[in-house]
Formats: structure tokens, C-alpha cells, sequence
């Protein structure tokens, strides 16, 4: 099958990946928007999980085979590698919540999924802590009837769903190593071109989102970007680097992302109505919640959600759906927070608002811009060794520190009435 796609042209699927997001998991993301509230701001903002899903894999399979030379590999680890790294990527976002990342605090317990031991890193074995998207991905993959699927499909050609999951958690499963080819692990670099530094994902939701957004920030040169990958060994694993002459790349890569999540992720827009969600679902009790059941979950989509919303008495719910969101009275950008003025500015102006029982609240989108906080390191392969990204360009260190664009917000009813106690000039008209 040939699917058309707007950023990537052509992308072709077999009859055995076709059956595979034919499936109910991979089919529920046509109702998950990619971008939450996005399209609140920027109207053709409406595109879904189920295309980048798509738009990812064709990326990963373009870097696949870029690389796959490069490291010489046998027609049948080459072929098996190559679609369980494609259905990796197909299949990283199947567990993302409906509409936005505020409904992952409505998650149960991790604990509840009752995942296999060998996907949880040590950082995320605590049971007590809150599951997250990554562990209904891992769910779906493992304990689902996509499961089985996957097994009567691929099973053949040797690909399992734990060898799809390991891609995904970046963990061998047990038993033998599965990405062993010729005595070295290629479980580092297929790991990195699902999550990483330089990965798929954003390779794809860049551009993806710049498109659908109407913004030019998400575009740079993503074939001189791919042509130019390289395998490195390291004691008997292989991992990813770039070549010196794509460094300028990278960093024009580096510059789009710090710009779209300025200009576009964290967009006042967006931001606000997830802090008016957020309260819906800390206010609501057991009105909408996310089961633990993964059959169950499957039935959680935009959709559900938004009628849930319509259908509640809460004020926050009634806020989003008739969209009389917060009106935002102060914006601190990354270089005025750097300076301090996150620690007690704006919650104190806020705190004065409360006293006047004006209602507000702040927010921080803080975020690390340049890596995964998991990611392994991308290493540019230059005459003079193996150096880590961040060494190699002081661009990468410019924006490895957390940004911060820290807001306070107003109920608008009483947004006059704010800065006249604040002292705050009204914005411009027009």
C-alpha cells in the first residue's frame, strides 16, 4: 500500500504492516491530535498521533538505510532489523492520552499495568510512581491484542513484541540479545534513531508540526542531516554519530526545536487551557478517569474525552468546551527567568491577586531542550576521535540549560480589574 503524506510523499506500507495499523490500538491515535489545544491558536493544528506515527517510521526507515551499510550487515539481520525498527517507530505513541499531556496525572499507578521487570529502567522501577504514556505503549505492545498480531505476523521473520517493546524501552528483553549480529549489539543505535538526540520522532514532528502550524521555525536540511550518520563501535556495541561536516545542521535542527516549543508547544494558548484541564481533572473525582485495563483504555480518545467535558457540570470542564479560557496578564521569557524572576515575581503578584479573590494561577513550561533526559549520546565522528555532541558544538551547551517561559494568568472576567491592582497597562488594541 502507498499512502500519500504531506511531509514525507510516499510512504510504503506491506500487507503485514497495513493488518498491523489496521488494528484498533494503532487506529485509536486518528483521534488523538498530535498537538493538544494547539489548533486553539494555530487552526490547522489538527493533525494526529496516527500520522506522525506514520511520517516517523518513514524517517526511520530512511536512516535505517543510510546506516545499514555503513555497518555491514546480512541480508537477514538486515531485513529483521530494519522492520522491527519500523514498527518501533510506528508504534512509540500508542499509549498517549486523549487530548494532552495534563490527562497523564489521571493515570493510575505504573504498578497497575503490571509490566514485565525488564522494561522499567532503574529510574522508573518505583511502583508507587504514576504510569505515564510510555507504559501503556510498552502495554499495548506486550499484553494486548495487538500482541498477538504482531506475533502471527512477524513472528515468522523472527521480530517479537518484546523485541519491538526492547526499541521502545531502550532494554533487552531476556534471553538471548536480540539485535546481535556478527558478535556486536545494535540494540544502542536502533534505540537511538526511536529516542534520542537526533531520533525519528523529532525528525518527523519538526516538520510535521511546522506544516500543519503555518511556521517556518520546524524546517532544516533532514537528508544532509541523514546522509551524513554513522555507526561507531564501542566494546562490541554500535551507536550513532554524525559526521563533522552535518554539524551545522544539527544545529540548525537544534534551533528549530528550541523555536517551535517557544513559538508553538509552549504557546500561551495551549499552555493555559491544559492548566484549565488540569483543574478539571483534579476537581472532578471519578467523573473521567484512565483505566488500567488496556482494553478498556482503547476506548479513550479526544473524542471521549471532549464528551465528557460536555457532559459535566464542573466549571473547569465548561471552561475548555465554550473556550473561556484564562487570559494571560504577565510573560517572563527564558532570559528574564534565567535571571530570577521565576522564584518570586510572579507567584507573589499572584498571591496578591488571591487576596483580592481574583482567580489566577502561574505556570512554568521548563523544559531541556537539546536531549532526552534517557538519551544516549550522539557522537560526531571527527579526526581527532569520537567526541560527544556536546563538546563538539558550543551551540549544544547554549541550549542544554532548562528554558523556562513562566506566565500569569486571570480569570478574564476580572482581567481589568488585575492589572488596574498590579499596575499592569492594558495590551495594545488591533
Amino acid at each position: 500500500m502507498h499512502i500519500r503524506d504531506p511531509i514525507h510523499g510516499v510512504i510504503e506500507v506491506s500487507s503485514d504492516e497495513r493488518a498491523l495499523i489496521d488494528s484498533p490500538q494503532y487506529q485509536r491515535l486518528r483521534n488523538v491530535k498530535q498537538l493538544g489545544f494547539a489548533d486553539l491558536a494555530f487552526p490547522g493544528a489538527t493533525h494526529t498521533r496516527y500520522s506522525h506515527g506514520l511520517g516517523a517510521m518513514a524517517v526511520a526507515t530512511r536512516v535505517f538505510d543510510a546506516l545499514a551499510s555503513k555497518v555491514s550487515l546480512d541480508a537477514d539481520d538486515r531485513a529483521r532489523f530494519r522492520q522491527t525498527l519500523r514498527l518501533a517507530v510506528l508504534f512509540h505513541d500508542l499509549g498517549h492520552p486523549p487530548l494532552s499531556h495534563a490527562t497523564e496525572r489521571i493515570m493510575p499507578r505504573a504498578s497497575a499495568l503490571k509490566l514485565p521487570d525488564w522494561v522499567q529502567s532503574p529510574s522508573r522501577a518505583n511502583e508507587e510512581r504514576q504510569a505515564d504514556h510510555e507504559d501503556y505503549t510498552l502495554k499495548l505492545l506486550l499484553d494486548s491484542g495487538l500482541t498477538a498480531e504482531i506475533e502471527r505476523r512477524m513472528g515468522p521473520r523472527g521480530i517479537s513484541p518484546s523485541h519491538i517493546a526492547a526499541l521502545v524501552a531502550g532494554r533487552a528483553p531476556p534471553g538471548p540479545a536480540p539485535f546481535m549480529s556478527a558478535g556486536r549489539d545494535l540494540l544502542p543505535i536502533l534505540r537511538q534513531v526511536v529516542s534520542g538526540e537526533l531520533d525519528a520522532d523529532r525528525m518527523d514532528y519538526l516538520q510535521r508540526d511546522s506544516f500543519f502550524t503555518g511556521v517556518s521555525y520546524g524546517k532544516f536540511d533532514a537528508p544532509w542531516i541523514i546522509e551524513n550518520l554513522t555507526a561507531i563501535e564501542r566494546e562490541g556495541s554500535i551507536h550513532l554519530a554524525l559526521l563533522p561536516r552535518a554539524v551545522f545542521a544539527f544545529e540548525d535542527f537544534l534551533l528549530s526545536r528550541y523555536h517551535m516549543f517557544m513559538s508553538v508547544y509552549y504557546h500561551q494558548a495551549s499552555v493555559g487551557y491544559e492548566q484549565l484541564l488540569q483543574r478539571f481533572c483534579e476537581t472532578s473525582g471519578d467523573e473521567y478517569s484512565l483505566p488500567s485495563d488496556i482494553d478498556a483504555y482503547l476506548e479513550h480518545d479526544d473524542i471521549t474525552l471532549i464528551a465528557a467535558l460536555r457532559r459535566s457540570s464542573n466549571p473547569w470542564a465548561k471552561r475548555v468546551v465554550r473556550r473561556q479560557g484564562f487570559k494571560l496578564l504577565v510573560e517572563e521569557g527564558p532570559f528574564e527567568t534565567a535571571h530570577g524572576s521565576e522564584a518570586g515575581h510572579l507567584p507573589a503578584m499572584a498571591a496578591r491577586l488571591e487576596e483580592e479573590g481574583i482567580d489566577c494561577f502561574t505556570t512554568a513550561s521548563r523544559g531541556v531542550l537539546s536531549t532526552y533526559g534517557r538519551a544516549a549520546t550522539l557522537l560526531v565522528k571527527s579526526p581527532h576521535g569520537d567526541i560527544p555532541i556536546a563538546d563538539y558544538t558550543p551551540l549544544y551547551r547554549r541550549y542544554a540549560e532548562p528554558s523556562t517561559l513562566a506566565r500569569l494568568y486571570v480569570v478574564p472576567e476580572r482581567a481589568e480589574d488585575a492589572r488596574t491592582l498590579l499596575g499592569i497597562a492594558a495590551p495594545p488594541k488591533g
